[in-house]
Order: structure tokens, then C-alpha cells, then sequence
């Protein structure tokens, strides 16, 4: 059995960077990925860079086929320079194959062949991200007409009629992302309440301009069946104790996603899982297993691509720096929902911040006294931020509004620098811009 200096299962952000970054210290790499369809990880192949492009194709008027062909392109270009980013380094060996633990450092992957090599690990970096949640529904698995969110990817021609089950963020960018290409569009969920976890306000004009564009929402709705049809599938579902029936030539399975880790062989280790299958780490990323970490959404927590990257430099300092980088250092992250307009959030919103007892001081800009809104045509959103009135440091925003994944960072920042709210509302911007209206949210 040969052992490796550093093995890193799955080629996602985190485990990327940290394979070209030990490259560079010159230290042996073996990065093992099952797809050669996943070079580069999640993000630039099914999620945040491919739906981005394609929500930007429909807002632009692009037709679904010409836009689908462009985002292939995109990631086949972005999948190839992944590739040879760590295979062109001399000390880096990518190997297809899937892997799962034989003992606590070795580990035996099955090549695409059918052949199978076994390795041990000084270090071993689990990377291997997340997959889609796939509800108990009677007749969801067997279902033709079923996508989840990574199909939805390399889906080639547009639904006439698409139904979406689950309306958290995901759902909600596929369903405005749809009904821009001209889709018919239903979104069914369990919950009765509407983006629970944001303000009321804010929940209330995000649907209302959902709904305008077309989309109808069911909420309350408890499934009870799928079933087949000729051309298309019937979802089977009752609201407030009446039955109804919807049928679609898509159906679209929006209810998130979980720790990729079965398959994984974790019972042969003593690496540990949480109760919900996300691989236990501690606030340096190690697991219960000297010198095996994990990285990125297989450790469960918030499942963005700029967290994984965290992870690389939480990582990185260990080896190489001062070991003062921890998971718990992460306060501030913002998020942005790319439905149209963009929904951003960071921090506290009121409904938290009421929760929690925290008393603060209410700032509110509705988007239509924007000047840019107005030139860009899009006046609809609300803009909120919360401050602390003893201390003037910002709590948290929600912006909801046109470019707000952009003015998000700003107030992050601004978080993050324990600056008052007063710097944001004096600063001099240019003109028109969205940022501006930090003059006026926080007069």
C-alpha cells in the first residue's frame, strides 16, 4: 500500500486550493474525485456559477436552449482550467475514482475501470460536499419527470410546466429563474409561513413580487403522492383539508441538501458524524481522528463556496502559520438569494433580534427613493438595517433590492471592522450608484 503525504477526497473549493497551496510548498497531493463531470467542485459545476449565468441569460431575454448551450460552455472551460490547475503541478496526481475509508488513514478508491488501489494517508482532507435531500414521497424516486437541484442543471429543454416542491431559497431561484424563460410555475411547500426566518415585511414583498411575475405559491400544502402520466406527472396534495391535484412535465425537488457521506466507509474509522450525517469537527476542522479533516458542506453548517474557502485558510494556518484561524471567528456572513431582485442578509434582522431581547435602532429605505433603482428601471425592494443605539455599530441588514449581493459586502464589512453606522452614512459615493442609498438608509 503507498502512502501519500496528503490525500483530499473530493475536488470542491476548499480541497482545491489547499491541493494547489500545498503544491506550492511542494508537498506530495493526491486529490481523488468520482466525476471527471465535478472538476472544480459543486459551485462551478451545478450550483452558484452555472444557475447565476443562467438567471442573468432569462433577465437578459436569452432564450432557455441558447442559454443552457452558453452555460455549458462556461463550466466546460472552468472544469478544464480546474483541472490542469492542480494536475500540471509536479507533486499533484488527480486520480477518478471514488473513495471510502478501509481504516482510519487508508483508504481504497474504485477507478472508473472497475479496478481498485488502496493508499495511506499522513493527512487525509474529506471533501467530498453535499447532495440533494429526496423527500419519503410515494412515487417521487420512481418518477421520470423528477429533477433536483443538480439535474435541474443539465436540464436541455425548458419545462412548460414545472412544479416546485420546497420554497427556501433554492426553490425560489429556480422558480424565478423558470418563469423568466417563460415557464408556467408552482411552488408547493410544507410550511404555512413564507420565508420564516425574515421579517414579515420583507417575506410579504418578496412574494407579492414573485407572484406578479407569474408564479403561484401553495403553502400548507402536505404531499401525498406522484404518479405518472402519458406525457407528464400528477402531484397529489392536500391544503387545509382540501385535496388537489397539479400536473407538470418537470417536477423539481427543492428541499435542500445533506452531508455527502454515505458510501464514504466512515463505520470502518472512529471518525465521528453528527446526528444529522454531517462529519464531526472541532473549531480547527478536525475530526475525531488525528490528522483527517473535513471540509466544506460534508461538515455541515452554512453550504456556501466562500465558506469552503474558509476552510482552506482555517486549514492553511494550521500547517503553515500561527493556528490562530477558528470556525468560531465566522460572526459575520452575509447570503444572497439571486431571485429577482436579490435578497441579501447579514447579522440580526428584527424577528432575531426581538428573539434574542437585543434592543436596537430600526433604519428602513423602501427602494424606490433610490435614484440608480430608478434609472435601472427596477424601483421594487426594501432596504433595513438594525444598529446597536449604545455602541452605533450595525446589528445586520436585509437588503432586498436590485444589486444588493454587492452592497451586502459593504455592510459585512463595516460589521466585521466594528466601524459605526455613521461611516456608511457619511461616506462620499459616486453617483448614481445603489451604495448611496447608505446616505439616506442610515440618515
Amino acid at each position: 500500500m503507498e502512502t501519500i503525504k496528503n490525500i483530499i477526497i473530493g475536488f470542491g473549493k476548499g480541497g482545491k486550493t489547499l491541493a494547489k497551496f500545498l503544491a506550492q510548498k511542494g508537498e506530495e497531493v493526491l486529490v481523488i474525485e468520482k466525476s471527471n463531470k465535478m472538476y472544480g467542485g459543486t459551485c462551478i459545476n451545478i450550483a452558484c456559477l452555472p444557475s447565476k449565468r443562467l438567471i442573468i441569460e432569462a433577465a437578459n431575454g436569452v432564450s432557455y436552449v441558447d442559454a443552457v448551450n452558453g452555460k455549458n460552455e462556461m463550466t466546460a472551460q472552468l472544469r478544464e482550467k480546474n483541472y490542469h490547475m492542480l494536475a500540471d503541478e509536479k507533486t499533484v496526481t488527480v486520480l477518478d475514482g471514488e473513495a471510502h475509508f478501509i481504516a482510519d488513514h487508508e483508504i481504497e478508491v474504485k477507478l472508473s475501470n472497475g479496478k481498485k488501489v488502496q493508499y495511506k494517508g499522513d493527512r487525509i482532507f474529506i471533501n467530498t460536499g453535499a447532495v440533494p435531500v429526496m423527500l419519503p414521497i410515494p412515487g417521487l424516486k420512481e418518477s421520470k419527470y423528477i429533477l433536483d437541484s443538480t439535474q435541474a442543471m443539465d436540464e436541455k429543454k425548458m419545462p412548460k410546466n414545472l412544479t416546485i416542491i420546497g420554497a427556501g431559497y433554492i426553490g425560489l431561484e429556480f422558480a424565478s429563474m423558470f418563469v423568466k424563460y417563460g415557464s408556467k410555475v408552482t411552488v408547493l411547500d410544507h410550511n404555512k409561513e413564507f420565508l420564516a426566518r425574515e421579517d414579515e415585511d420583507i417575506s410579504n414583498a418578496v412574494r407579492k413580487d414573485m407572484e406578479d411575475a407569474g408564479i403561484k405559491f401553495e403553502l400548507g400544502a402536505d404531499i401525498e403522492k406522484i404518479s405518472d402520466e402519458t406525457s407528464d406527472a400528477k402531484v397529489t396534495y392536500e391544503v387545509n383539508g382540501k385535496r388537489k391535484t397539479i400536473n407538470a412535465d418537470r417536477i423539481l425537488v427543492a428541499t435542500g441538501r445533506k452531508p455527502n457521506t454515505e458510501n464514504l466507509g466512515l463505520e470502518n474509522t472512529a471518525i465521528e458524524t453528527t446526528d444529522r450525517g454531517a462529519i464531526k469537527v472541532d473549531d480547527f476542522l478536525r475530526t475525531t481522528v488525528d490528522n483527517v479533516w473535513a471540509i466544506g458542506d460534508v461538515k455541515g453548517g452554512l453550504q456556501f463556496t466562500y465558506i469552503s474557502l474558509d476552510d482552506f485558510r482555517i486549514i492553511k494556518d494550521q500547517l503553515f502559520g500561527t493556528g490562530a484561524r477558528m470556525v468560531s471567528d465566522r460572526k459575520v456572513v452575509p447570503y444572497s438569494v439571486f431571485i429577482s431582485p436579490a435578497l441579501s442578509q447579514v447579522g440580526l434582522n428584527e424577528k432575531q433580534a426581538n428573539k434574542l431581547g437585543k434592543e436596537y435602532k430600526l433604519f428602513k429605505l423602501p427602494v424606490t427613493a433610490i435614484p440608480k433603482a430608478k434609472v435601472a428601471k427596477d424601483n421594487r425592494g426594501l432596504f433595513k438595517a438594525l444598529v446597536d443605539p449604545e455602541t452605533e455599530k450595525i446589528l445586520g441588514a436585509t437588503l432586498y433590492g436590485i444589486e444588493s449581493y454587492e452592497l451586502i459586502n459593504m455592510i459585512s464589512l463595516a460589521m466585521k471592522a466594528h466601524l459605526s453606522y455613521t461611516v456608511l452614512r457619511d461616506q462620499i459615493y459616486t453617483h448614481p450608484t445603489m451604495s448611496e442609498a447608505f446616505n439616506d438608509l442610515f440618515k
